[in-house]
């Protein structure tokens, strides 16, 4: 049983205000002119229903960095490097791919070999660009489902992946960006 303690706020018996105190619940009901205005539980149902619809509708990315991309090859997976990258509010700046892979072995591949770019990252980025460097001459190579072809010249190829997520309604606002260099080594 909950009693009901009626104060009347305003002395004035004739104007039908009052304030009931609900001790069990610690809840404060006005009373006025025959409607009922329930303050504190009204005030704790919005903030929790504000906390739930903004935090169901964040775009802030998982993770303190972008995530893990490799590169399969020949069925082995190699770890690509992270360079350039915006995320959850933080963005860093790295040097060039060639300049980032200096003191790394290129991978070695097959003239004409299929190279599966990976990223296990929900959501995926729906903006994504492969550039191919040698000597001083960049590319841009052409991605079909994660995949693309290695040049049939033999050399040494510097690779820049750049990948976006962009929002799906404002064409310029991106919600975080990365990129990420590898180097093969066509024999």
């Amino acid at each position: 049983m909950i009693w009901l303690y009626l104060f009347n706020k305003s002395k004035q018996r004739s104007l039908g205000n009052y304030t009931a105190y609900l001790p069990q619940s610690d809840h404060i009901v006005e009373i006025t002119k025959g409607r009922l205005k329930v303050r504190k539980v009204t005030v704790i149902v919005a903030i929790i229903f504000s906390v739930f619809i903004f935090s169901s509708y964040s775009n802030e990315l998982s993770g303190s960095k972008p995530p893990h991309v490799s590169i399969k090859t020949d069925n082995k997976h190699y770890d690509t490097k992270l360079g350039t990258y915006c995320w959850n509010g933080e963005c860093v700046d790295t040097i060039e791919p060639v300049e980032l892979l200096k003191n790394k072995e290129p991978i070695q591949v097959q003239a004409g070999e299929q190279i599966t770019l990976n990223m296990d990252y929900t959501p995926k980025p729906n903006e994504i660009h492969l550039s191919q460097i040698k000597n001083d001459d960049e590319t841009e190579i052409e991605v079909n489902h994660n995949q693309f072809t290695v040049p049939d010249e033999k050399g040494t190829y510097f690779y820049a992946y750049s990948v976006w997520w962009m929002d799906e309604e404002d064409d310029n606002l991106s919600h975080g960006n990365a990129s990420y260099a590898f180097a093969l080594e066509v024999k």
